[in-house]
């Protein structure tokens, strides 16, 4: 029996891959116009930096991070969400010695245990926006017009805001009391998860995604009633600076995000009741894991969700032309002279194949079409004797005499110009 890929996981054909570059291409430019670096961080990490900073009654790190112990007796985990290696190498390496803000932005692969279902699997692939350094709210509205832009700049229209805030430690602890207040009485009905969290993080219980637990948070207390002055202003200049961007926002004051580290603002966007990007802000996260005090905000965005959300809005990604000419060749001389001339139309810049497959001629030309080849040629003891050949131009059949002396003519004629 054959080996096959890990449940959960996905292969990345050839026939799909420029769908991802696509994205990926947009997604570089739009940071690029926020001044977004690209930062890279290991695929594993000290499994104390996921506990210290994602927080130890999450799920994530509860329930569903690959963790194991190296050949060294160390306890590693891999990479299970990208800010809190992004905040690690921002304290490792100085970062906060450079000017300010740090603004950053990565694409990599998250792995966590959890079930299999459409558009979640065990390993998938986030981009992300880190920006550390500032406290202003209107960081946290920049970060958000740049999560808002990318997928309008992929042509989704139906999104909606929802923001919250979910203040400092000091209102979060009065928040807890009263949490912990509602929920007494109705302990016994959690799950266990839940019961465990009760003591140590009663906000983590309005995260369950247990259905009885999800009943029960709807009448909970709200964080909003427990903001202290501080946090509130922040919250009222971040929805002052949302208007004047004019981005549409909704408040929500159940959101309150998966992970530990967030603070004061957290967002979601939202396509068709899905959520399609999540971040907010982060003040604690670098001295929870040894660093200095340094605000921060970001967002995480699913690139296969994006995939699924283009599809399920009918978003087409533009096809590439993966061959721009293929050289067909007959007898050994006719092999030698297509294999001379396509690498030096390679250098040229042309994107050319031919066969290395020893089929026929007909053979050859179906499978220029198979591969969706703009333009052909083929090659034989005439053509190499005469140095000239025929250019066919596929989509229409339009034929143009050539000479394989005359790789600029063919250029030219390949590349439209």
């Amino acid at each position: 029996m054959a080996i096959q890929a890990p449940k959960g996981t996905k292969d990345l054909l050839p026939a799909d891959s420029y769908k991802w570059q696509y994205i990926e291409g947009k997604l570089r430019n739009i940071a690029a116009v926020y001044a977004c670096r690209e930062i890279r961080t290991p695929i594993f990490e000290h499994t104390e930096l996921f506990e210290r900073g994602v927080g130890e009654t999450t799920d994530v790190v509860q329930k569903e991070m690959y963790t194991f112990k190296d050949k060294g007796d160390r306890s590693v985990t891999l990479k299970a969400e990208g800010t809190a290696p992004a905040a690690r190498a921002f304290i490792e390496n100085g970062l906060h010695n450079e000017a300010q803000p740090t603004k950053m932005f990565y694409f990599t692969p998250v792995f966590r245990y959890e079930n299999v279902q459409k558009g979640r699997l065990r390993q998938h692939h986030q981009f992300g926006i880190e920006v550390f350094g500032s406290k202003e709210a209107s960081l946290d509205a920049e970060v958000i017009s740049l999560a808002m832009r990318a997928f309008k700049e992929f042509g989704i229209q139906s999104l909606e805001l929802n923001i919250n805030n979910i203040g400092c430690p000091t209102c979060r602890g009065k928040y807890n009391e009263a949490l912990k207040e509602y929920f007494k009485s109705k302990y016994d009905e959690l799950c266990d998860v839940c019961k465990s969290r009760f003591e140590r993080n009663p906000m983590r219980i309005l995260d369950c995604k247990n259905k009885k637990c999800k009943e029960i948070a709807k009448e909970a207390p709200i964080i909003l009633d427990y903001v202290c002055e501080e946090c509130n202003e922040h919250f009222e200049k971040l929805k002052t600076y949302l208007d004047a961007l004019g981005i549409k926002y909704k408040v929500d004051p159940y959101i309150v995000r998966g992970l530990d580290y967030y603070t004061r603002t957290v967002f979601e966007i939202i396509n068709d009741d899905i959520t399609v990007c999540g971040g907010g802000r982060y003040n604690g996260l670098i001295s929870e894991i040894g660093g200095k005090d340094t605000p921060a905000v970001g967002f995480g965005m699913g690139i296969e969700r994006l995939l699924l959300t283009l599809e399920e809005n009918n978003i087409e990604i533009p096809k590439p032309n993966h061959v721009e000419l293929y050289i067909g060749s007959m007898g050994e001389n006719g092999k030698i002279e297509s294999l001379k001339i396509v690498n030096s139309l390679r250098e040229k810049g042309i994107k050319c194949d031919c066969d290395h497959m020893g089929k026929s001629v007909k053979a050859q030309m179906k499978y220029a079409n198979k591969i969706d080849a703009a333009f052909t040629i083929i090659l034989g003891d005439n053509e190499i004797n005469e140095g000239n050949a025929r250019l066919k131009r596929m989509e229409d059949g339009e034929q143009f005499d050539i000479s394989l002396k005359d790789l600029e003519t063919i250029v030219k004629i390949v590349k439209g110009n």
